[in-house]
């Protein structure tokens, strides 16, 4: 029996090759930005099994794990069937100064947010400057500085 040249397969498959690593990023795509004194990352997920959802961290490294279950039709004659299965992971090396002890986390409508805040200690604060002397007042007119009186 000969074998038919899919011409389709063929190019999915070098394809696939090719952007090997993009697709594991396209699987979980992600948006992150910072509001205010914490970062939230959304993390798409549809078709997750919400049970399957997993976040961790091990030391600077957050891993996020999820579970999409293939469907299981029996007598249907597959025509397309380009929705991925299996498990799936993202892992990404965080920097310091984030309090990785009090992420949140929710699942909505296929997409995992985490809320991470910003460590108590990598906050900007202000810092008052003392000054050793009297203040030194101007006087329009004046060749010399006068001290005021404190």
């Amino acid at each position: 029996m000969a074998t038919r040249f899919d011409p389709f397969q063929e190019m999915d498959r070098l394809m696939g090759q090719v952007l090997g690593a993009q697709r594991a990023s396209a699987s979980m795509p992600m948006d992150l930005y910072r509001a205010g004194d914490h970062y939230v990352l959304h993390v798409d997920l549809p078709g997750a099994d919400p049970g399957s959802i997993d976040v961790s961290v091990d030391d600077r490294t957050l891993t996020i794990r999820a579970q999409r279950t293939a469907r299981t039709e029996d007598g249907v004659q597959w025509l397309a069937k380009e929705r991925p299965v299996g498990t799936y992971a993202r892992q990404l090396t965080v920097g310091r100064g984030l309090d990785l002890d009090a992420i949140s986390a929710s699942y909505a409508d296929g997409v995992l947010t985490l809320t991470i805040p910003v460590a108590e200690e990598a906050r900007p604060r202000r810092i008052e400057v003392a000054t050793g002397s009297a203040p030194t007042t101007i006087e329009a007119g004046s060749e010399t500085p006068q001290h005021a009186a404190g």
